[in-house]
């Protein structure tokens, strides 16, 4: 099972850059998509279709252009949730579910902490999150979750450690909280394989920080400890430039 997720930062920005062409080359069996900043009537559904994604599942926010996330499935799910069910969460479109045989597939958009308000917002939602995440293992205790977490783990994961570490994405409380969750039973399915540096999933649009790799790992596939010894593979695609993040792939046995 190859899993995909991506931040397109806007789903029809990214279609009009060769989306949908990379997915079929790509060929994934489950895409998680987030920041798609539109809704489904704004997609074209036939195009993904022909594709090869007979299954897809959109959660937008109730703002306009903003925000959201998507599932793409080759397989059909057995089971689709829809947020979380905690309100100042969900009118975002922050998080869809789909409930597969073996296990269960996460797309999650964290909040960035670009101000004093949105960090405050972000630190509640990733405690209910938590949370959240806490009851559903005792349920779905084979989950991954894919998504852009929008945190930086280590300092490994970052290009330049010193002057961002007052910077949201790399505050150690933030920090701190990604680490906790990783603890609280899962793995990091791409440093299970790789502890090299200079490995990122996003990059800001000025200064030619792609070009010169100044990036930040802030997008992951967490893969739950009881599916351990199913990750095959994982690997981040940088070749892929739809958006200012790049894909990141898990492969499950």
């Amino acid at each position: 099972m190859r899993i995909i997720s991506y931040n397109v930062n806007g789903i029809r920005a990214a279609i009009s850059k060769g989306f949908i062409e990379w997915l079929q080359i790509a060929n994934p069996d489950v895409i998680c998509l987030q920041e798609i900043k539109a809704t489904e009537d704004q997609i074209p559904i036939a195009d993904i279709e022909k594709a090869g994604y007979p299954y897809q599942y959109y959660f937008s926010a109730t703002k306009k252009g903003y925000s959201g996330v998507a599932i793409l499935s080759k397989i059909k799910p057995n089971e689709i949730t829809f947020g979380t069910g905690i309100e100042h969460m969900d009118f975002e479109g922050r998080n869809i579910r789909a409930d597969f045989d073996a296990f269960s597939v996460m797309s999650l958009y964290l909040p960035s902490g670009t101000n004093l308000d949105r960090l405050d917002h972000k630190f509640m939602y990733m405690d209910d999150f938590q949370n959240y995440v806490n009851t559903l293992k005792n349920t779905n205790p084979n989950l991954i979750i894919c998504g852009d977490y929008n945190i930086c783990h280590e300092s490994i994961d970052i290009h330049d450690p010193v002057r961002n570490k007052t910077v949201s994405g790399f505050l150690p409380e933030e920090r701190a909280w990604l680490d906790g969750f990783m603890k609280s039973g899962f793995i990091d399915s791409f440093r299970h394989f790789n502890k090299e540096p200079h490995h990122y999933s996003w990059w800001s649009y000025r200064a030619g920080a792609r070009n010169n790799n100044k990036g930040w790992r802030i997008d992951y596939n967490l893969v739950s400890e009881p599916l351990r010894d199913n990750i095959k593979r994982a690997v981040i695609l940088p070749e892929a430039k739809h958006s200012d993040h790049c894909p990141i792939l898990v492969e499950i046995e």
